[in-house]
């Protein structure tokens, strides 16, 4: 038996054959949001980023400026399986699959810091050939895009941060969501539904979801830098316009208090809270979210 030689701080799958089952897991998941896609890959100083390319079929919005999407913790781009269709008629789409996180990406370097997290993204985007981007984030996604306008901002034309972390503090009560979530993906199918709708968890009624997210933490061992939140002072220091999305039942952070804190701090951001949704304001109200951030692109531009 070949040993396993991967350094203990770089994420990697389990096995081969729970990796294979995860990929066929996602593909189904991919399939969701019935949107032609073309594949690539980047080698950067950290490993090798694994990307989605979904093309506009209007050649005047092939033209545009692109979206970049960061997804959240613990998954890959296929949890943007309610977004691309839309984003992508509008303008290219790029959506990551972020190092250290299951998913096809192959993380070779460990990534302690938040500035080798900025570094990795910005190698990324330039191994990609894109100069200006629209970068939009959800979750962890969120903060690696706050953290890419904090320290380094040169290719961004704007950041979209969907129920960001990197806001504040993470607080035991979403850890406790993340626990009753996942004890919730066992349950007997017919209680499923009553659970989704109190935890407001998608993840236990879209069964292509749950699979995928039951397989990854199986199949994978989770390494990337643990999500700082910026300081007031580094909130500041952002000059790229910014428009920020709240769950009004939010567990990540506190809607109302980031609704004023960000626009205060933040030289012309946008911020709106979304009501009856949580912690996923793209997957609850996807066709409104969609719509939401392609005009705040358009304006941008």
């Amino acid at each position: 038996m070949t040993r396993d030689r991967t350094p203990a701080d770089v994420g990697r799958y389990v096995n081969d054959a729970l990796r294979d089952r995860y990929f066929a897991a996602c593909r189904a998941v991919f399939d969701l949001a019935g949107a032609a896609f073309t594949e690539t890959e980047v080698e950067t100083g950290f490993g090798t980023t694994h990307v989605y390319r979904y093309a506009p079929a209007d050649p005047a919005a092939a033209s545009r400026t692109p979206v970049v999407l960061m997804h959240g913790a613990g998954g890959n781009a296929a949890q943007w399986y309610p977004n691309v269709a839309a984003l992508s008629a509008e303008r290219p789409v790029y959506a990551i699959d972020t190092l250290g996180d299951p998913g096809r990406s192959v993380q070779r370097a460990p990534i302690h810091r938040p500035e080798d997290a900025a570094r990795w993204l910005d190698e990324t985007l330039a191994g990609l050939g894109l100069d200006r981007v629209h970068l939009i984030g959800s979750s962890y996604g969120g903060w690696l895009t706050l953290n890419q306008a904090h320290r380094a901002p040169g290719r961004l034309a704007s950041v979209t941060l969907l129920d960001p972390g990197g806001l504040e503090k993470v607080g035991a009560r979403f850890f406790a969501w993340i626990f009753l979530s996942a004890l919730a993906t066992a349950a007997p199918k017919a209680m499923r539904r009553r659970l989704a709708a109190w935890l407001e968890q998608p993840v236990l009624i879209v069964p292509e979801l749950r699979s995928m997210v039951m397989l990854g933490v199986r199949a994978y061992r989770i390494r990337r830098p643990v999500p700082v939140p910026l300081t007031d002072d580094e909130l500041r220091t952002v000059r790229t316009p910014m428009y920020l999305v709240l769950g009004a039942r939010s567990l990540l952070v506190h809607p109302r208090r980031q609704l004023e804190r960000v626009p205060r701090l933040v030289a012309g951001a946008r911020a709106e809270i979304i009501s009856s949704t949580g912690h996923g304001p793209q997957i609850d109200h996807a066709e409104k979210v969609n719509e939401r951030m392609l005009r705040f692109m358009d304006a941008v531009d």
